[in-house]
């Protein structure tokens, strides 16, 4: 007769950050007493739905399970046991999670089936229920909370960390979450134990290999994150251990638990701005800083044109825009994107799929005085068309993809000026990166910038947040949570 084993449980920490251990098929030596050791068969990363996981017990006992469900959307995992010198046979378990609002915490709920020789159904029962299950809650609570784990975690070289690392350019299912190891701070270095980590849509671009300059190979993406400094380095003034922080970094590497970099991208983080939000919102706030005072010089009366005006970046654009009283016209790809930018400042919305935009920009108000372009080849006609005498396009990214060539005869029939900035060259110094910080954490105090929309991901779930950030499906800003 079948047999049926199922036990949930609560655990204090949020669902991304239990999500991250979860889903690390390979991670159950490093938090459940019960495993002695335990590896993936062939090589294969631990997370692609297939791979094997060959593991013993510390009562002698070998177990082989394949990994045959995985789904970040729906935090939920299921494998089998394909042999083992238990007699669990036929045996399916899935771990499925939900968040708990009241208190940002985690429901865990894990049930398995399997048949069991006849007279030991209730000892194997048993064994499944509190020696597996109840025992696995009690573990990763510890594991989570620090326990024997933490005395691991710093070594005098080095602290333990989780990173996701890329080893050949391509798709979401290159990325994959591995082991590593964060230095100790040397003369001007701080080290962070990460809280949050901002996606941007650079991360793809170098994911996809197209500033390979940028992210050698073997790499790690992500330019941006927030998170408390652990230790420093000799020389550091003004960042103690202790301290909350947020970093913007020209040199790519964020995507993991526990980073170390120098001090001089590091900025304090207000009383006020938690982790998730300034890692949601570090860098795409100093964006819209430097544009709208840098290079568009928006004043009143201006006619700003802002594609993706739902985005992580449209999203502070427009609202900061509007109360300079610029007239702010954006682009989105859904009515429920609309909304979402109505919300959020903008004056007019055009709901362009296909990207034809420009009738409308010239009915609405004569072409626009600046242009910023997070599309790319996609909305190079439509631009030309939108643009009034004299404008200056920006082209901020290109998520329909690279821009061609321009004519600089069609620049020229407008007298149209343009520009591709780098945001890292915007906040060159110490100086300039606090200043800008100051001025988005003082805008986000005064209403003028909205809180962040985010949306969450486990760390080792990054491809998934490619996924959702490529699809333009997205709203606002997505994080990663190590």
């Amino acid at each position: 007769m079948l047999q049926k084993v199922v036990r949930s449980a609560v655990i204090d920490a949020p669902i991304a950050r239990v999500w991250e251990v979860l889903r690390d098929f390979n991670s159950h030596d490093q938090w459940h007493d019960v495993v002695e050791k335990s590896r993936i068969e062939h090589g294969e990363p631990s997370s692609r739905v297939g791979c094997v996981r060959s593991f013993t017990l510390k009562d002698g006992n070998r177990i082989r399970e394949q990994l045959i469900g995985l789904s970040d959307k729906d935090w939920q995992s299921t494998y089998c046991i394909l042999d083992a010198t238990v007699p669990l046979n036929r045996y399916v378990a899935t771990v499925t999670l939900k968040p708990v609002t009241d208190g940002d915490r985690t429901f865990w709920h894990w049930e398995s089936r399997f048949d069991a020789p006849p007279g030991r159904e209730a000892e194997l029962r048993q064994m499944v229920a509190e020696g597996v299950y109840e025992a696995g809650f009690a573990n990763l609570r510890r594991y989570l909370a620090g326990g024997a784990h933490a005395e691991r975690a710093h070594p005098a070289s080095g602290t333990a960390a989780r990173e996701v690392r890329l080893s050949r350019y391509g798709g979401p299912e290159e990325l994959e979450a591995v082991s590593a190891n964060a230095p100790q701070p040397g003369p001007g270095e701080v080290r962070i134990q990460q809280s949050a980590v901002g996606v941007n849509f650079l991360d793809i671009y170098l994911r996809r290999g197209w500033i390979p300059a940028m992210l050698p190979l073997p790499g790690v993406l992500g330019m941006e994150a927030a998170g408390t400094v652990i230790d420093i380095g000799t020389g550091v003034t003004g960042l103690l251990p202790g301290d909350r922080v947020a970093y913007l970094c020209p040199q790519p590497g964020s995507y993991c638990s526990v980073r170390t970099l120098a001090a001089r991208h590091v900025v304090r983080l207000p009383a006020d701005v938690d982790e998730e939000t300034a890692a949601a919102l570090l860098l795409k706030g100093v964006t819209a800083d430097y544009l709208l005072r840098d290079l568009a010089r928006v004043r009143p009366g201006t006619r700003l044109l802002v594609h993706a005006a739902a985005g992580g970046v449209g999203s502070l654009l427009c609202p900061w825009a509007r109360r300079l009283h610029a007239t702010v016209i954006g682009t989105v790809s859904s009515e429920a994107k609309a909304r979402i930018a109505r919300e959020q400042g903008c004056e007019h919305v055009i709901v362009a799929p296909d990207h034809r935009f420009a009738e409308t920009v010239q009915s609405l108000c004569g072409g626009v005085d600046v242009i910023v372009d997070g599309l790319g080849a996609a909305a190079v006609d439509g631009n030309f068309g939108a643009a009034a005498k004299r404008c200056h396009w920006i082209s901020l990214g290109q998520a329909t993809g690279p821009l061609p060539p321009l004519d600089p005869d069609r620049l020229l029939h407008k007298s149209m000026s343009f520009s591709r900035p780098v945001v890292f060259d915007y906040v060159a110094t110490p100086r300039e990166l606090q200043e800008r910080a100051q001025r988005v954490w003082q805008a986000l105090a005064a209403g003028v910038l909205p809180p962040p929309r985010i949306e969450r991901f486990a760390l080792a779930a990054a491809g998934a947040a490619h996924q959702r950030l490529e699809s333009r499906a997205s709203t606002g800003s997505l994080v990663l949570l190590p």
